[in-house]
């Protein structure tokens, strides 16, 4: 990680004791409201919970740390991608999607911003520099994509869109600020479900928007209190306690993931591995030049639908899960999600389990299954 991703992790603990007076709590205190004592005028204070509350302001400031930008929290991943489009797309926009990136925000698109009258096309996250982005008011990448993990040059796409004047949105869930900051590669918005590795113990559901762009930020923020996609209390509360273990638990996932990949990579049952941390994968140049991790996630092929649930459902440190980035290791065979993958595609995501026992238990039950 570099000096400055190493500022930011050791100043993020103590964020809140700039404001300290004797006596205050050194935990995040939980404020569950939903009114606030407003007498006379109400400006410049908390007055009702769809509007604001003390501990999201927490969560907001630890992000907007870690992002270098201000963030609006919201309940789900999914809530802070549709707020975007919501709160920045109008009827006649046109809007870009990653063809082989998360499958919901697709299906969002289709069903809800086409019969408003905004065109919605997609292309595949390799190659999506191809055909430029005239008349599209919004262009939105997910890099590394999930589940195939294929790459795309941030900044390539963000000086193209912008010389269209489009807006460039990026989906970093699977990176966090750790591993990818694509802000700084010319992004305008960043969204991420921190429901993932942000959070990291599997137990909540929430998400972000960030930006450097004031009007943006205005726009999200006012669509999240009229609509009242807000996030609980208790949920902002557990993801500040996440975030502040990010940087230790994602250095783990994503050392033991390059481990583990490079010893895949060898296995006679596995075919059609990706990971972006190895020398041979397509996307090993760009990724050194835009990521500052490799991130956690893998994915690879065994040659059948049976041998890929086998391999999952037989491995005493793998969870069959449909989420990933918790400190448990999980895997899931995507195309029974709908992903276009092939039936013994699998996607892995490496835990913080110690990597020489959780590998044992992935060979073992990779050699049991015999690919």
């Amino acid at each position: 990680m570099s000096e400055t991703a190493n500022s930011r992790a050791a100043a993020l603990s103590h964020l809140r004791s700039h404001g300290f007076t004797s006596g205050d709590p050194i935990p995040l205190p939980l404020t569950m409201a939903s009114i606030f004592h407003t007498p006379g005028v109400e400006t410049g204070v908390d007055q009702y919970g769809r509007y604001d509350n003390p501990t999201w302001r927490a969560v907001e400031h630890v992000l907007g740390h870690l992002e270098d930008a201000q963030c609006v929290s919201f309940p789900s991943g999914m809530a802070a991608i549709s707020a975007v489009f919501f709160a920045l797309l109008k009827s006649g926009d046109r809007v870009l999607l990653p063809a082989d990136g998360y499958h919901a925000t697709r299906a969002m698109a289709e069903r809800f911003l086409k019969p408003l009258g905004i065109t919605c096309d997609s292309r595949p996250t390799p190659t999506f520099l191809d055909g430029g982005f005239e008349a599209y008011r919004l262009v939105f990448i997910e890099t590394p994509s999930n589940p195939r993990l294929d790459i795309c040059d941030i900044s390539a796409v963000a000086k193209a869109a912008h010389e269209q004047g489009a807006i460039l949105a990026v989906d970093n869930t699977t990176m966090t600020p750790f591993g990818q900051r694509p802000l700084d590669f010319g992004a305008d918005i960043v969204v991420s479900a921190d429901t993932k590795a942000v959070n990291g113990h599997s137990d909540v559901l929430f998400g972000h928007v960030a930006s450097r762009n004031a009007d943006i930020i205005a726009g999200v923020t006012d669509w999240r209190a009229m609509v009242g996609g807000i996030p609980g209390p208790f949920e902002a509360w557990l993801v500040h306690r996440g975030l502040e273990t990010l940087e230790v638990r994602f250095d783990r996932m994503c050392s033991s993931a390059e481990i583990i990949a490079r010893r895949l990579k060898e296995h006679h049952a596995v075919r059609g591995l990706r990971f972006p941390g190895l020398d041979g994968d397509l996307s090993h140049n760009l990724a050194r030049a835009q990521m500052d991790r490799f991130g956690f996630l893998i994915s690879f092929e065994l040659s059948s639908e049976e041998k890929a649930e086998d391999f999952i459902n037989n491995c005493q440190l793998i969870e069959a899960a449909t989420s990933f980035g918790g400190v448990h290791t999980s895997a899931e065979r995507r195309s029974k999600r709908g992903d276009a993958v092939p039936a013994g595609f699998v996607r892995l995501s490496v835990g913080c389990e110690p990597v020489e026992e959780l590998w044992r238990a992935i060979a073992e039950s990779l050699d049991r299954t015999g690919g």
